[in-house]
């Protein structure tokens, strides 16, 4: 009970400052100190729990944001600081700082300590936790993730970078590192973009001013200083070009190299290009990046699959519609039937995949708003009456997979369904029959 009776002495100043502020009453100081009392004796007993610190620092909490209340209310003058105006938050500190000196192993804690200070702008606070946090926990991506964006809000990009590759170094499988690290470096990029636009820095005028100074002869009517201004000019040129590049997002098609080597899994290609679809980049960024994202997948997984539908996705991207929806539709139905005309129809992943995906355009939800209920009952009976693959299995048996796309108009949205619901019964027969040919058995 002695570490309660020092805590109890503790609290006397800032209470008989609020009193004298006219912020509480005594009546409510007893109140705060009995309440006080009690969550100080739960946390000295032999066997403490994390719940007891975590009510007595929402407590504490509860009693700031009335404080606050209060001040605001009766529109206190700002004067000289007291000692309750920063004592109930140094308790929150102190009250957390005991909990994690406790459970050191429990990561959310140490979360949520982070989590307070940054609300209470604890900015160097914040930063000493997180190194605490990363030296117990060097395993945990989140707390890499964490300390990455207090440097980014502290303005320092270069320490955020390097928290992020050191994490990654240490968490090379982690999907969410490679994605966090992708969506910072698209918001280096935005950042430089919106600083150069207030500023009025223009990318390409170094460029200009470099091929003016190549069309000087340099020669007996060349001066020294002449010279030594075009040698100036070709520093700033190399200094223009590596922010070109960097603009044009060398950075981040770098980390994606790196992350397709790290982890050659479609899930990454899949995470990192949502992250790159929904960050506000220009769309010829966003672009090239995908671009690269879906080169990088070809190279790193040539026969599998989910990549080969993933890749053939690409231009089926939300929000697509119309004339961009049946281009796109056909691409993926053209590329997928050619690279199982490719591999042959006994790749059985690759044949499901590309089932999957047609089914997944035939499906109800993937039909048109506008199309009626008659035309869906046309499209459905078409995909029943769609003939199966004939032969005697030499050579293609299904002939040409995919349908006639050269003859549907681009509005025509019901008829690319219907279309790819024939495909999905003609598809599905002839992988039958490829199966059952090689098993020696037929397939019912």
């Amino acid at each position: 009970m002695e570490r309660v009776h020092f805590q109890q002495e503790q609290m006397l100043d800032e209470l008989k400052d609020l009193v004298e502020k006219n912020l509480f009453t005594e009546q409510e100081t007893k109140m705060i100190m009995k309440k006080r009392t009690a969550f100080e004796s739960s946390l000295v007993r032999r066997v403490a729990k994390k719940a007891d610190y975590l009510r007595y620092a929402a407590y504490e909490m509860g009693l700031e944001q009335l404080r606050r209340k209060r001040v605001a209310r009766m529109q206190v003058a700002p004067g000289p600081a007291t000692v309750s105006d920063y004592a109930l938050v140094r308790r929150q500190f102190h009250i957390f700082e005991r909990a994690v000196k406790k459970f050191k192993s429990d990561v959310g804690l140490w979360v949520q300590y982070i989590e307070v200070a940054k609300r209470e702008g604890a900015r160097a606070l914040v930063g000493r936790i997180t190194a605490r946090a990363l030296q117990l926990h060097p395993n945990k991506p989140a707390l890499f993730i964490i300390a990455a964006s207090h440097e980014l809000d502290q303005h320092s990009p270069s320490a955020a970078r390097v928290l992020m590759q050191r994490g990654i170094r240490l968490n090379p499988e982690s999907l969410e590192m490679w994605k966090e690290y992708v969506k910072m470096e698209l918001g280096f990029i935005e950042s430089l973009r919106r600083r150069w636009d207030v500023l009025g820095i223009k990318l390409g005028a170094k460029e200009e001013e470099k091929e003016d100074a190549s069309e000087l002869i340099v020669g007996e009517g060349i001066s020294e200083k002449e010279v030594d201004k075009t040698a100036e000019m070709d520093g700033e040129y190399e200094k223009e070009e590596a922010r070109r590049k960097v603009m044009d997002g060398a950075i981040v098609a770098s980390v994606i190299s790196s992350a397709a080597q790290a982890i050659p899994r479609v899930e990454l290609f899949e995470c990192i290009k949502e992250a790159i679809c929904n960050y506000p980049s220009p769309g010829g960024l966003r672009q090239r990046l995908l671009d690269h994202l879906y080169e990088e997948a070809r190279r790193r997984l040539p026969g599998d699959a989910r990549m080969a539908v993933f890749v053939a996705r690409r231009q089926l991207g939300a929000g697509v519609t119309g004339s961009a929806l049946v281009e796109g539709i056909r691409t993926a139905n053209e590329e997928l039937a050619g690279r199982i005309r490719e591999t042959g129809a006994k790749n059985e992943e690759l044949c499901a995949a590309y089932m999957e995906f047609l089914e997944e355009w035939c499906g109800e939800s993937s039909l048109p708003g506008e199309t009626d209920q008659g035309q869906q009952a046309s499209l459905r009976r078409t995909a029943g009456r769609a003939p199966p693959a004939a032969g005697d299995g030499s050579g293609d048996k299904c002939g040409k997979i995919g349908p006639d796309w050269g003859k549907i108009q681009a509005d025509d949205d019901y008829v690319v369904v219907g279309i790819l619901a024939a495909c999905v019964a003609c598809l599905a027969a002839h992988v039958s029959f490829r199966i059952g040919q090689g098993c020696g058995e037929e397939i019912p």
